[in-house]
């Protein structure tokens, strides 16, 4: 029984394991998406967002860790650099699993693409506004909320004060 147990051990050896996250990881970042069999791709998850949070602080002890991790430095390049700075204001959730529809020919295994959450465009709205993102509690929120609806109401206020111009209608009736 495997109560309690949380690493999927993939039926690999440890080292075996770590040398298959280590390139699958490094292939992700390279290539911005992979496809891979669905626990595969759970598993990566786990190993691979807190490398990509890490690489948030560009400092020498975090490229010595990740390269600890990844053993590639091209992939090192590309994480501190491009990922990073997309990455910069997402607090976690950088990669997506898309299940993909039918099963692997050889063993029947259930396959998924897994990407970048934030280098794939399709899922992005143009020209929306970004949302200040904040984790606190909104006692602030009331205040602004409040502000924010007594402008529109002043506007109005100042709208019907302006005397309205004469229609052709209006002349015409007179």
């Amino acid at each position: 029984m495997r109560h309690g147990k949380k690493i999927n051990h993939l039926g690999r050896t440890s080292a075996h394991r770590h040398a298959l996250l280590s390139n699958l990881a490094s292939s992700l970042i390279l290539n911005k998406r992979i496809t891979t069999t669905v626990a595969k791709a759970k598993a990566l998850r786990k190993y691979v967002e807190p490398l990509i949070t890490k690489a948030k602080t560009d400092s020498t002890h975090s490229r010595r860790t990740a390269f600890a991790y990844l053993q590639n430095k091209e992939s090192i390049k590309i994480l501190f650099g491009e990922i990073a700075g997309r990455t910069a204001d997402r607090p976690g959730g950088y990669t997506r699993i898309i299940k993909l529809s039918g099963v692997r020919l050889g063993d029947a295994a259930d396959m998924c693409l897994m990407e970048l959450v934030d280098f794939n465009d399709t899922y992005k709205k143009e020209g929306a506004a970004k949302k200040a993102k904040t984790r606190r509690s909104g006692k602030g929120k009331k205040e602004e909320t409040a502000t924010i609806t007594a402008e529109p109401a002043a506007a109005a206020e100042a709208k019907e004060e302006k005397p309205k111009k004469a229609t052709k209608k209006a002349k015409k009736e007179e």
